[in-house]
């Protein structure tokens, strides 16, 4: 396979990630101990919140009077268009019963957690989208009760609209928290007495990182690392699109991943030429996040052929993957690894992170070669039961008693023995060997 690094990248997400881990812990540990006191010092010294926790009713109304109307239709679009595309998640997920044997019904159930903590980060920029995503998605399951977290916006209250979206979406309860603090508070049930069951949305690498440490005691949607794009174009591709869509990803920050894989060295070379001018064009924040992305972390890949192509994007396995080059339906089928895929010009990440439907919190770092990303199904519990008649477990008890002797568990086959004995009394079966050991 010929693969040839036109940009190579400096670093990788996993050597800044390393140093959240002590900090995590020890904020951990500092909240396990002293609880609502602790979480109240970390809001005061990391965020310079002192004001409420919990969001009031009176506090969400008065915010969103102070909405613009223009803002509200947006946020309400965007919210519908993720829970319509939720709901036809959930509508994916049946409830069923099977006879398997005579006698014998076995069956499935679908139920929502009870508790979900949604959280959105309130870093360098508003992330409205975040607010929503979680906390719709999780109303379209049919989660009871919703907690909504995120900081407080540049040393302020919640920034206004994402508080408008949390709301507008459904959640229950809302808390000016954020950070590792956020986190930690949703997973122990602090301020509101209801533990999460999953924990779900973006974050810094502190927030990922203690996400990672709380799993098992928590769900959560995935394990979340910066955010990544990854573009596959042909000669037919429009370079000064795929070079706006990479920058409009790098965005994200300073160690957001924007991978370019293709088989045409001239489109390589223009978009390489075209992406630093677009950079150089952007808003002070954006340029230096998107700059600093695209220098350390930014890869261009020049293939012989679009299964190499494909071998080594799933190889990578993009957070979000884009498709500008012939024959979509070609790439959709045989394309394998990808947080979410985005086919055509016309569709890009950024219509996906904020409106077109499905969900943006997605895998990172490799991720998407085992597991997708945040969905209704996250929200909800698979659960199988059986019954069966008397006839019935007579087969299912014989073979029960004869394998658990083969397998040296005495126990588990006499409650086997038991059964037949009472339901056939009188009649002998061939129950295996009893156990030595």
């Amino acid at each position: 396979m010929a693969i040839t690094y036109l940009k190579k990248a400096d670093k990788t997400p996993e050597t800044e990630t390393a140093t959240a881990q002590k900090v995590v812990n020890t904020m951990l540990a500092e909240i396990q101990l002293n609880g609502e006191a602790a979480v109240r010092k970390y809001a005061k010294d990391l965020d310079q919140w002192t004001g409420d926790v919990i969001v009031t009713p009176a506090q969400i109304e008065a915010n969103a009077r102070e909405v613009p109307e223009q803002v509200k239709a947006d946020i309400d679009f965007a919210i519908k268009q993720v829970f319509d595309f939720a709901q036809a998640q959930r509508r994916s997920l049946s409830e069923f019963q099977v006879e398997l044997h005579p006698g014998v019904t076995a069956g499935q159930r679908v139920l929502p957690v009870n508790v979900a903590g949604c959280y959105a980060p309130a870093g360098r920029y508003a992330h409205i989208a975040s607010a929503y995503m979680g906390v719709a998605t999780a109303k379209a399951a049919g989660v009871k009760t919703i907690i909504a977290c995120s900081g407080p916006f540049r040393g302020g209250p919640m920034h206004p609209y994402l508080l408008y979206a949390f709301n507008k979406a459904g959640a229950d309860i809302i808390m000016t928290l954020g950070g590792v603090q956020a986190i930690a508070t949703m997973a122990n049930g602090l301020f509101t007495g209801k533990p999460a069951d999953v924990i779900v949305g973006p974050g810094n690498k502190f927030v990922a990182e203690a996400k990672r440490t709380l799993f098992g005691k928590v769900g959560i949607d995935v394990f979340a690392g910066p955010s990544e794009i990854g573009i596959i174009a042909d000669e037919t591709a429009d370079p000064a699109i795929v070079a706006s869509d990479l920058v409009g990803q790098a965005e994200h920050g300073h160690e957001s991943p924007a991978w370019l894989f293709t088989t045409s060295r001239s489109l390589a070379e223009e978009v390489m030429r075209q992406v630093p001018q677009l950079i150089d064009l952007l808003p002070p924040t954006a340029r230096d996040a998107a700059g600093s992305a695209w220098r350390d972390y930014g890869e261009v890949m020049l293939c012989d052929t679009r299964d190499e192509v494909v071998e080594i994007s799933d190889r990578y396995a993009s957070e979000h993957l884009e498709v500008h080059a012939k024959d979509l339906d070609w790439w959709l089928k045989t394309l394998t690894c990808y947080g979410s895929l985005f086919l055509g010009e016309e569709t890009t990440v950024a219509y996906g992170d904020k409106a077109s439907g499905p969900n943006h919190v997605l895998p990172t770092k490799g991720a998407a070669r085992y597991s997708g990303g945040l969905s209704v199904h996250k929200f909800l519990k698979t659960f199988t039961w059986q019954k069966m008649t008397r006839d019935a477990a007579r087969d299912i008890g014989l073979a029960t008693a004869r394998i658990s002797r083969l397998e040296g568990m005495e126990a588990h086959a006499r409650t086997a023995d038991d059964r037949l004995a009472k339901y056939f009394p009188g009649q002998a079966f061939e129950l295996g060997e009893q156990v030595k050991v």
